[in-house]
This record gives structure tokens, sequence and C-alpha cells, in this order.
């Protein structure tokens, strides 16, 4: 499934807004095109929006290369402004620029800038999907027998450079016998859940039935729930967890019922910058995404909405966070910072 692919120069994005019904692929030249794509959702998850934009510096660099090879660097700073500012909550965005800037200040005076960032955004996109796979494997090692496991929002291979954090895990259980039936939440008020997450499952012939977000404490009290496997879009120092927003209420059912809680994410969604669940920024979007649906107005004239796209989950919910580098059993400050010395 390639949500994200480089070709003939261009970079092409399954646009995911219209999924299931329409399968269209958008092609991009341009990094303003590329920072409107992040902002419009037609690509989300953090890896992936972290893959776009290191493509969008690719062609940005190519922009500016063209209109003066001696003063591209200072010119491409607008665009990586303006690709850093497309979505505030996803740390991966910020720590892909940085991984670009990076690359960009070990190119020559007076050499042309793309081939040496191309292959820079490529080596993210491999090392994503790498990672994603070593992820599977550690999170689907924590599923003792099988079971039923419910997920939230999207953390497939549409989120991700490919295979996914949170479907990965599902994706490697599965195959092992472990995980019998997938519970996905709809997802309000995108519906990454009932278009994105369903879809990937019945693809991949892994058995899913849809259920509303508010479903699922019910869910888990019929007990045959074992787990909660969801992705993440920032991990404070301490570990707290910001993802799609309805993860902190299954997070809170999760342990009145007994069910573990797993995230899974890279380590590149970890922001040691930020202390706490409470210095992460939580975007807010239109009040017409929860006002209407399908361009059509469900709630009275009158009435406001207030809609944050994610929330903050303490790390004393969470039981196992799986990464790249392993698995930390019970986050806190402490852990956090021993994975991050280790790698």
């Amino acid at each position: 499934m390639d949500a994200i692919a480089w070709h003939d120069g261009a970079l092409a994005l399954l646009d995911q807004r219209l999924l299931p019904g329409e399968s269209v692929t958008r092609r991009y030249t341009d990094c303003a095109g590329v920072a409107d794509a992040i902002r419009d959702m037609v690509v989300r998850g953090a890896p992936a929006i972290g893959v776009t934009a290191a493509y969008g510096v690719v062609l940005a660099a190519r922009q500016r290369y063209a209109e003066s090879p001696a003063a591209w660097r200072e010119r491409i700073e607008a665009d990586l402004d303006r690709l850093t500012a497309s979505r505030p909550t996803a740390v991966n965005l910020g720590w892909a620029l940085d991984r670009m800037r990076g690359a960009i200040g070990a190119i020559p005076a007076n050499i042309d800038p793309e081939p040496a960032l191309l292959d820079a955004a490529r080596t993210m996109h491999a090392e994503d999907v790498a990672a994603n796979r070593r992820m599977g494997e550690l999170g689907a090692a924590l599923i003792e027998s099988r079971c039923e496991v419910i997920t939230h929002c999207n953390a497939g291979a549409l989120a991700t450079a490919g295979y996914g954090t949170a479907l990965g895990v599902i994706r490697a259980a599965h195959a092992a016998g472990r995980i019998a039936h997938v519970f996905a939440g709809e997802t309000r008020p995108w519906l990454q859940g009932a278009r994105l997450t369903a879809w990937e499952l019945v693809e991949a012939g892994i058995p899913v039935s849809l259920i509303a977000d508010g479903a699922a404490a019910w869910a888990m009290r019929q007990g045959r729930v074992r787990w909660v496997i969801v992705g993440a879009d920032r991990i404070a120092a301490n570990g707290d967890v910001a993802n799609k927003i309805g993860t902190c209420s299954l997070a809170v059912s999760a342990r009145h019922h007994g069910v573990r809680f797993m995230v899974v994410a890279p380590t590149s969604t970890i922001d040691p910058g930020c202390a706490s669940g409470a210095d992460i920024p939580i975007e807010m979007r239109g009040e017409d995404e929860l006002l209407s649906h399908a361009g059509a107005r469900v709630a009275p004239a009158g009435a406001g909405a207030w809609n944050p796209v994610f929330d903050v989950t303490p790390a004393a919910l969470i039981d196992a966070l799986v990464t790249e580098r392993g698995v930390v059993q019970a986050p806190d400050r402490e852990r956090i910072a021993a994975l991050l010395a280790d790698g």
C-alpha cells in the first residue's frame, strides 16, 4: 500500500479523505502544495506527515536552487517554516524537518541540493517501514494468548510510510494467531476508523467490527477484549501520550475493566523537550467538522462546537509503550530517558 511515493520527480500521495469510496493519488511538484496536503489531511498520521514533509523539502530545494543557486539556503527557510506550521501536534513533523536541515547543512556550496536531499528523504521513508515491522514483532510478543482487541483512529500503513504502528502490531499478532478479532472505533469527526482502519483490516483479511466510539467501554465490559492498541502523535518526556481525541477515554475505560493499554510509536514521536502532556499543543479544528456531515449541517442553527483533534493520555494509564528500540513497560520519565539514552 503506497500512501506515499516518489515517482518521476514528484511526490505522490493517496488522498485519504476520499477512502474507501475512491482511490485517488495526487501529484505534488512544489512545497506549498505539500504543506497544504498535510494541513488539509490528504495525508495524516504522525509518521506519514514526517516523511511527507521530508519530500516537501526536496521540492522546495529544487525550486529555490533553480531561482538562485547562490541564495537557495536562505530562501528555503520560508518553505521550512510553512511545513512546520501545517500541523502543530505531531512531533514527527518537526523531527523530520530537523533531519532535513542537517542534510541541508552538509551540502557543499554551489552544489545542486536535490540529489542529497532526496536520498535523505528516501532513507527516512525506508527507516520508518523497517521500524514499523520491528514494532509489530515486539508488540505482538506482548499478547500472550488469542484474544480480541480495540484500536482507535488509524495507525496503519496509511498513517505511516508503510505497514503501520498499532496496526503493525495487529497484523503481526493476527499472523501469529494471537488476535482473533478487532473492534475499530469509528473515530469522529473524520471517521478514520470507519473509512481507513476498517478498510486496511478488510484488505489484510483480519476480522474487524466497526463500533461507535461510545461503545468501547461496553465492549470491554463483555470480557472479550484484552488489549487496547493505539498509535501516538507526540509522547512527552514523562510518558504522557497525545493521540486522536477519544484515546484518553479508552485508557480510562481500559483501566477500569482490567484491559491492558498499548501505545505503539517510533522514538521519533517522543519529544524529550516536552516535559509532560500539559506542554503538548493540541490542534483545534473548525466547528463545521462537528456541526456538519457529508456537507449537510446536522446541528441546529445557533449551536457552536468545540473540536480538539487530540487528547492526552496520562502515562499512569499506559501499560506498554512499544518502539523500534524496545518495549517500555509502565512508561515514566526515567524509563523514557533510559530508552532514548540506549539509542
